[in-house]
């Protein structure tokens, strides 16, 4: 194995160590709903206490590698990574582990730009880079399959912290092959951090999270809630107007008025708030509807799993031939057209015949969809400003993500409260009926001793879950539609310059010529 190839491994365990997170905690999360007393609302912020970190600061952690070099940065993030996961799983409340799942979104905020920074500096020709962005693609993806199948495995022989222990191996390991392949790269040119747009981004992340994610509670339309709505907004004209003056922003938003770059864009956030928001649906669907067991869950979900791996494989390859705009726009056709179908299924729908040809054709979609914008966004910049680039794919990303858990579970909440107060129509007492309406794990634990909850449980869950897959799957058509006319076509010469310098390291060594 030649060294750069060592670097790209070295970057997609990285990489799967993130993704294992992601895809474990939603596999515990009923365990988390019966061990920690975690209502919706918690099960939320666990989630999304480490994709709302993760989004807010990665542009920062970005610009924060190139300056003061990638190698350090994984080292960092890898060593935090870890020791935060092994203090989650001793954690006793869910409001603790909220916070410890935030502090773990800061170091993963620090991995993930960096990789795709190496990458970037490891593999400047196109081809080899979109090759390599497709085994990068194809890691998320195993990390989707692996962690509901390792964390169902763990939670039918250990606790429910055990999942996050499995974490620590992988990072560490990581980070061992990161001390020993990966060479220093940097450019020392790139500015001081932003402070101002990087605290008015998070305050704008902070309150819209939040305020999705209240808003079941205290209602839509809700005084608190509207108010939440406006102070996001006016945060977020606050974070433009910071980033348009500043000398050097955070964020370029300039970038955004090439249509290519803000369509890709576009399509990454879609897409992973399309896959997060199903995540955290699924898991619960199968084990509370379902009933299956935490293993059973996980290996259910493996079709996704595995078809946007080998997607991603597949669109790295298509777009340099056929063209970004038509392999993105059949993958956002692919994945809308599965959540479209899901708002079909029910109760007893056949697993082999209905729920696996749409995860097949989800998971298909996905693949096609982001590698070929990754690239397209990476194109963008130079190699040496390589982080910038590829820490705006990844906040695309973190931020799909985060909207998607929360948009998508406080509209499953709010439905599946009311139709299942409407299913029982006052035949429990008020306070057990609050409990029901607030978590579906303790519907489930109390449908065992009153005769017709469970079934009135299983229709509110699959209201809430149809609801919701038709709201992704429109969005998702429309992304087509937006794919279709804004990103490049084959004959597209992204950025090139050829007297950009290549990131050194501190022997001299280009990270391009490891391979000489």
């Amino acid at each position: 194995m030649t060294r750069r190839y060592a670097v790209l491994l070295t970057v997609c365990l990285s990489v799967l160590a993130i993704n294992l997170d992601t895809t474990i905690v939603n596999v515990a999360l009923p365990s988390l709903s019966t061990d920690l007393e975690a209502g919706t609302r918690d099960l939320l912020w666990i989630v999304d206490g480490y994709n709302l970190a993760f989004a807010a600061l990665v542009l920062a952690a970005g610009s924060l590698s190139d300056r003061w070099g990638r190698r350090p940065a994984l080292v960092v993030g890898l060593l935090g990574f870890a020791a935060s996961s092994v203090v989650a799983a001793y954690v006793d409340s869910a409001g603790a582990l909220v916070a410890v799942r935030v502090v773990m979104g800061v170091f993963a905020a620090l991995i993930f730009p960096t990789t795709l920074s190496v990458i970037s500096n490891a593999f400047p020709d196109r081809r080899e880079r979109a090759a390599a962005l497709g085994m990068w693609g194809a890691a998320v993806g195993v990390g989707v399959a692996a962690g509901p199948v390792a964390g169902g495995w763990l939670l039918q022989h250990f606790y429910w912290g055990s999942v996050f222990l499995a974490l620590v191996p992988v990072a560490l390991l990581a980070l061992v092959m990161t001390l020993v392949f990966v060479p220093e790269s940097r450019d020392p040119s790139v500015p001081a951090l932003d402070r101002p747009g990087l605290l008015a981004s998070v305050a704008m992340l902070g309150t819209l999270t939040y305020t999705i994610i209240e808003a079941p509670e205290r209602g839509w339309l809700g005084s608190a809630t509207l108010a939440g709505f406006a102070a996001a907004a006016l945060l977020l004209v606050a974070f433009v107007r910071i980033e348009q003056r500043v000398p050097h922003p955070m964020l370029d938003i300039s970038l955004f008025r090439d249509r290519r770059f803000s369509a890709a864009s576009g399509a990454v956030t879609i897409s992973f708030f399309a896959l997060f928001g199903f995540i955290f649906l699924i898991t619960q669907f199968f084990q509370f509807v379902r009933d299956y067991d935490a293993l059973g869950t996980g290996l259910r979900i493996l079709p996704v799993a595995i078809s946007l791996a080998g997607a991603s494989i597949i669109g790295g390859l298509l777009a340099p031939r056929i063209g970004t705009k038509l392999v993105v726009a059949v993958g956002m056709t692919l994945l809308g057209s599965a959540f479209l179908w899901i708002t079909d299924i029910e109760v007893g729908s056949s697993y082999a015949s209905v729920i696996v040809p749409q995860m097949l054709l989800m998971g298909t979609g996905l693949g096609l969809i982001t590698t070929p914008a990754t690239e397209s966004i990476l194109q963008v910049l130079p190699p040496s400003r390589a982080g910038v680039g590829s820490a705006v794919n990844d906040a695309t990303r973190e931020l799909g993500g985060t909207l998607g858990v929360a948009v998508i579970g406080s509209l499953f909440s709010s439905i599946y409260a009311a139709r299942l107060a409407s299913e029982l129509d006052g035949r429990l007492a008020p306070e057990v009926l609050g409990r029901a309406q607030d978590s579906v794990g303790v519907a489930d634990s109390l449908g065992a001793r009153m005769p017709g909850l469970t079934s009135a449980t299983d229709t509110a869950f699959l209201a809430g879950l149809h609801a919701s897959c038709l709201v992704i799957g429109l969005l998702c058509l429309v992304g087509a539609a937006a794919a279709l006319a804004a990103l490049p076509g084959n004959g597209y010469r992204p950025f090139v310059d050829d007297n950009e310098p290549l990131a050194n390291d501190e022997d001299g060594l280009t990270v391009a010529n490891l391979d000489r």
